[in-house]
């Protein structure tokens, strides 16, 4: 074949697929303009706006329960649900599988994909699912231990499964797999325990392994991965990395953003942080650690690289790029510009060329200290000093929670504005020169300080429009002028994912248990109702008869509830929710099945302050994690806690494996597990005592 001739081949395949992209995103124009919601993000572009307009500002008052349903699960739910034939899927904890009419809530069949408990302990932010993904026949969902299901619409019967991860790591599943051109694509999760990130494309009707991209190189004396990532991780990403990260997985787990573009038939991922956080330990302080906290851009055929956007070089602070990610065409500069837009969590909003990867603008959405801005030419942060915390602590606006998480945000077109759920916290991050590794547990390679008492220029000044500490604002961003248009401040985080709609409402829930609308124009509340659990799931809208229907997950969990008491009522678990509502709805809430708090249960036997020190110590290093929030069972409440046999069964011999109470008998010892004893006992007694006082 002579090199016009190939030439030729190479033009005609390409309009070939361009124009097979434009069919699908036609199609799903269609699909969702006809009242269906039939891809994560209500189409490929992820915009998350219904242009269905039967519910607006001038009947929003009217709006009631349709119908709801209850789950067996009572933890954190997170999942978009998806809407096609008729017919509403949504997952929930653990990695179930609901399908029911979405006109009358009628279960049309459940699945179970029968997680092993003791894989909640390697869940670093609960045992949350985002969604599933629907196509041809098939829904497609992704499981906590790693698997990769393709199940039949009709009957919910299991028609392929793959484990798509090593189960001796502590790798998971937590977002919604993608779908297109006959392929599904997923992630994982699990960067901040010790793993090296990919994803990987299936074929949707066998589940036989397509492609795999790694975001991060293996050990350089290893051999190849054999794997569509194999090439740039050589020439491009290795001589950014420095030291034996390999040995700690390295880390850049996509867990959440993959998007599909129709438009110039490319693949972008959002990639997560370091294994572990600190770049000292990781990668000897050195290097930018491709691909790190990076939007990447690949060839869906393949898994090819195309273009990468580094928002953190040599990510130190969890800065992830896994945020959601939204497509749109803007008019900037008087042209018409292809953009990826993104909020990650280190607080600023990026506009990016999504042909090229080149950087169009970035402001920051929220206030920061570890920057002064983005160069636009280089794309790099300009960081401050010290933010690195090499010469002391530095107290870090935002923290590793991040400005934005997970929750989606929406683009209307109507209004030109992104609506983004913000949160506004810090974090204080000091080098820890006695870093140990231990596989299979959380490491940080960040020492445990409080901030300084005195914060100068080296310990991270707070910016003059700093707001309260752990709230939250929902933001009507400008993505063009780079600036909000308005916001409303919450007092807790987090704001729920975001829904627009051609109603000119915005609908979001809060960690408090409220499910709102507001008019998209100015931010002000129309609408509002108890969800009787929080809500943080990001909404949907669909139309069936005629009519209009909005509806979201609810149920309390995630990273916030799990991490932080402070903050946070001490409550019971409720199980977990759809609420679907429409105008004129007459429905109720599920029946509340939480169970009462018990109250403190301290032992009468003495232990030592060399036991009780040891216990604060063990704990704050593999307890505090999962037991310092509300979700899972508060120890100081415990039953076992004055039953040394039993509490040893439970941390040691793995009692409540199967509940989520994974064994740490690899982790500790008998002693150990008694010293924690000794500690949590105390902190009940002090609880008994401040309950009394009451």
């Amino acid at each position: 074949m002579n090199g016009l001739l190939r030439a030729a081949v190479a033009l005609l395949t390409c309009g070939a697929l361009l124009f097979a992209g434009a069919l699908q995103a036609g199609a799903d124009e269609a699909r969702l303009a006809s009242g269906e919601w039939p891809v994560h993000g209500g189409t490929t572009l992820e915009q998350r706006f219904s242009p269905l307009d039967q519910i607006n500002e001038a009947n929003v008052a009217k709006l009631g329960i349709a119908w709801s349903a209850r789950f067996d699960t009572a933890r954190g739910q997170e999942a978009t649900p998806i809407m096609v034939d008729g017919v509403l899927f949504v997952s929930t904890a653990w990695s179930k599988l609901y399908a029911y009419d979405a006109a009358s809530g009628r279960e049309l069949w459940r699945h179970d994909p029968q997680v092993p408990g003791r894989f909640g302990y390697s869940a670093c932010c609960d045992v949350v699912n985002r969604g599933v993904a629907v196509a041809d026949g098939r829904v497609f969902l992704g499981t906590i231990d790693g698997r990769l299901q393709a199940l039949d619409t009709k009957k919910g019967k299991l028609l392929w499964s793959v484990q798509t991860t090593d189960q001796s790591k502590p790798y998971t599943i937590t977002g919604a797999p993608r779908v297109f051109d006959g392929k599904v694509v997923i992630g994982n999760s699990g960067a901040d325990l010790g793993v090296r990130g990919y994803v990987t494309a299936y074929d949707q009707a066998t589940g036989r392994e397509l492609w795999r991209f790694y975001t991060v190189p293996g050990d350089p004396a290893g051999p190849a991965d054999n794997a569509a990532s194999d090439s740039v991780l050589k020439d491009k990403a290795l001589p950014s990395w420095a030291g034996q990260w390999y040995q700690y997985g390295g880390g850049g787990t996509v867990w959440d953003a993959i998007v599909y573009d129709p438009e110039f038939h490319a693949l972008y991922i959002g990639v997560g942080n370091g294994s572990p956080w600190n770049r000292h330990v990781r990668s000897d302080g050195k290097g930018d650690n491709l691909f790190l906290s990076s939007i990447v851009a690949l060839d869906p055929d393949t898994g090819a690289y195309k273009w990468h956007y580094q928002v953190n070089p040599g990510e130190s602070w969890d800065y992830t790029a896994t945020q959601p990610i939204m497509l749109a065409t803007l008019k900037i500069d008087g042209r018409d510009r292809k953009v990826l837009m993104q909020a990650p969590k280190n607080g600023f909003f990026y506009v990016i060329d999504r042909e090229t990867g080149k950087l169009i603008s970035a402001k920051n959405f929220v206030p920061v200290n570890w920057a002064t801005g983005i160069d636009l030419q280089t794309g790099r942060p300009n960081e401050v000093r010290n933010v690195r915390y090499d010469e002391g602590p530095f107290t870090i606006l935002p923290g590793p929670v991040g400005g934005h998480g997970w929750q989606p945000m929406a683009y209307s077109p109507q209004t030109g504005l992104v609506y983004v759920p913000a949160i506004h916290s810090s974090f204080t991050f000091a080098d820890d020169k006695g870093f140990r590794y231990r596989p299979g547990a959380w490491n940080m390679g960040t020492a445990a300080v409080g901030p300084p008492d005195n914060a100068s220029a080296i310990n991270g000044v707070m910016p003059v429009d700093a707001r309260p500490e752990n709230s939250a604002e929902l933001i009507a961003w400008d993505p063009v002028a780079q600036k909000p248009r308005w916001s409303v401040p919450y007092p807790t985080f987090p704001v729920g994912g975001i829904l627009a709609t051609a109603g000119e409402l915005i609908f979001h829930g809060t960690e408090r248990g409220e499910f709102k609308a507001i008019r998209a124009t100015d931010g002000r509340e129309l609408w509002s109702i108890k969800a009787g659990t929080s809500v943080s799931a990001g909404p949907i809208s669909y139309a069936i008869g005629g009519v209009q229907y909005v509806a979201v997950a609810a149920g309390s969990g995630g990273n916030g509830a799990l991490f932080s008491r402070d903050g946070f009522e001490q409550r019971t678990m409720r199980s977990g929710r759809i609420l679907v509502f429409k105008l004129g709805g007459t429905g109720s809430l599920p029946p509340d099945d939480s169970a009462p708090l018990l109250a403190p249960r301290p032992s009468n036997e003495r232990f030592t302050a060399a036991q009780v020190d040891h216990g604060r110590a063990v704990y704050m290093a593999n307890c505090v994690f999962c037991h310092s929030g509300y979700v899972l069972p508060d120890l100081r409440r415990s039953a076992a806690l004055s039953d040394g046999a039993a509490w040893r069964a439970i941390v040691i011999d793995g009692a409540l494996e199967a509940n989520g109470m994974a064994s740490f008998r690899t982790r500790l010892t008998p002693e150990d597990a008694n010293a924690i004893r000794a500690y949590v006992n105390g902190e009940a007694k002090l609880m008994a005592a401040s309950t009394m006082a009451k």
